[in-house]
Order: C-alpha cells, then sequence, then structure tokens
C-alpha cells in the first residue's frame, strides 16, 4: 500500500546538528508533496518557535506542535486543539514544587505570555539563549499557578536529563493524574525537555487523528523521528523509520533505521519508502 501521509520530527530528524535543513531533506519533501503525498511535521516547540521550520519547506501545510496538543496550518488556523485542563495544570504544578524554577505553562496566544514561568532567570547558562530566542513570547507570573486563568495546551520543563528523570519520577507517582508525560533527551548535552499534555494527547494522537480524518490506514502512513518523544508516533504509523542518531531506547524497537540527520536520513527514507509515483 503506499504511503499517502508522512509525519516528520524537527530537531534531530529534519533538521541537521548545526539547526539547518539540508537541501537534500528539503527537495525530497518537495517532491513527495508532488506526488500527491501529505507531509507534516511534528514537533514539541510552540508554534511560533516552530514556524521558522515550517518556512523552510514551503509544500508543507500543516504542523503539529506542543508535542500533539495542536496542530495548526501554516496560516495559524487551528485544525485541532486538545487543552490541557486547568484543574489538572494545578494538580501538576501543586505536586511539583521543587522542579518550578525549570517549569512553565504554555498557552496557544500570539505575541508575549505564550510562555509563563514563575521566575525567569536571564542569567542562567543553559537556558540564557532559549530565553534570548523566545523573549518576546515569555511572561512572569508569581505564583505560577495564578496563570491558569484559561487552560492551557501544555506544561513543560527543561534541564539536566537526571533532574527531568527524577521530575518525570515525580509526576508517575501523582494519583489520576489524567495527562501525558513526554521526554525528549539529549544525553550528550545533558539536556532533557519533558512535556506535560491532556490525557491520550501525544504526537501520535495527532498523527492518528489525522490519518482518520483522511480515511487512511496505517500502512499508508510513515513516521520518522529520532527521540522518545518520537515514539507515539512512530508506533501510529505503518512504516516507521528511526533516524542513525536517534536515541538508544528508540534504536531498541528495532524499527528501520536511516542515515543520521547530518546525513539526510530524511530524505534516504522518503526515498526508499514513499517516492516512485
Amino acid at each position: 500500500m503506499p504511503v499517502r501521509l508522512i509525519a516528520i520530527d524537527i530537531d534531530g530528524t529534519l533538521l541537521d546538528t548545526r539547526w539547518a535543513l539540508p537541501p537534500a531533506n528539503a527537495d525530497a519533501i518537495a517532491r513527495a508533496v508532488a506526488c500527491g503525498i501529505e507531509v507534516v511535521l511534528a514537533t514539541g516547540r510552540r508554534f511560533d518557535f516552530a514556524r521558522p521550520v515550517l518556512e523552510l519547506v514551503p509544500p508543507v501545510q500543516l504542523i503539529v506542535v506542543s508535542g500533539g496538543a495542536l496542530t495548526k496550518r501554516r496560516d495559524r488556523v487551528t485544525v485541532a486543539l486538545h487543552a490541557l485542563p486547568r484543574r489538572t495544570a494545578k494538580a501538576v504544578l501543586a505536586a511539583t514544587v521543587e522542579f518550578r524554577s525549570s517549569m512553565a505553562v504554555i498557552f496557544d496566544r500570539e505575541g508575549p505570555n505564550q510562555m509563563i514561568y514563575e521566575r525567569i532567570d536571564w542569567d542562567d547558562p543553559r537556558h540564557r539563549g532559549y530565553f534570548e530566542r523566545n523573549r518576546g513570547a515569555l511572561g512572569e507570573v508569581a505564583p505560577l499557578e495564578a496563570c491558569l486563568t484559561e487552560d492551557p495546551i501544555q506544561v513543560m520543563a527543561a534541564g539536566g536529563v537526571a533532574r527531568m528523570r527524577a521530575l518525570a519520577a515525580t509526576l508517575a507517582a501523582v494519583p489520576d493524574g489524567g495527562f501525558e508525560v513526554a521526554l525528549t533527551e539529549y544525553e550528550s548535552r545533558d539536556l532533557s525537555i519533558l512535556d506535560v499534555t491532556a490525557a491520550g494527547v501525544s504526537k501520535g494522537s495527532a498523527l492518528a487523528e489525522l490519518a482518520r480524518a483522511r480515511g487512511l490506514a496505517p500502512a499508508s502512513v510513515m513516521a520518522i523521528g529520532d527521540n522518545l518523544n518520537d515514539r507515539p508516533m512512530l508506533e501510529v504509523a505503518g512504516v516507521r523509520v528511526v533516524m542513525g542518531n536517534a536515541s538508544p531506547e528508540l534504536k531498541a524497537f528495532g524499527w528501520t533505521e536511516t542515515g543520521t540527520n547530518d546525513e539526510a536520513g530524511v530524505a534516504q527514507a522518503i526515498e526508499r519508502f514513499a517516492l516512485g509515483c
């Protein structure tokens, strides 16, 4: 059965280690779309933080952001929104006070106050660059729970791998949590990103929703990823491809492996499994 829908992760997958788009990836995506294959991006990034990448691939019209909580068209029109209920977000924050300095609440907004922290440490060497790149979207509210005047789309945290694993373990112990936790880990950089979304929400659920709307069987769906938060998306797809630079935990599932993100592994996968129209 031919592939009709391809979901591609951004960081560590579509982009190389310099956060640039390999020309071969752009060309393969353009050829896939010309063959009538729909290509979507899927990321843990916010829409505005992901939009510059979307602009690099003009044939792509849809992007799944915030770990599956939100799907938007390139013109900002929302296709699907699965917000995190305020009461659930409050329970998450109440259970994780010791991690508060690492946590932000994310809203589907334009301009400032998309990402609310209790306090932003502009001198933090680990996060300073990220804060600067997202300066126009940030806000501060203390206590952080006070920002929950509407349902957010996710709660996010970032820090060292061990600290984020400890946060994930803390959240796993919350009784009847009613939320999903996804980790994205870069052990070589001692960096981990933790996303909390509503129950049942993931990159996989967003991809399944798109496939159902198009009447596509799993065999017609392909997913390409490199990290732990891509697992649900890969499990939904009939054609599962992991990057050569993927985390060992993801490679352990034995799914098809392509080249690394510095070798335009996305282009290799599209060429192998999708093109030929």
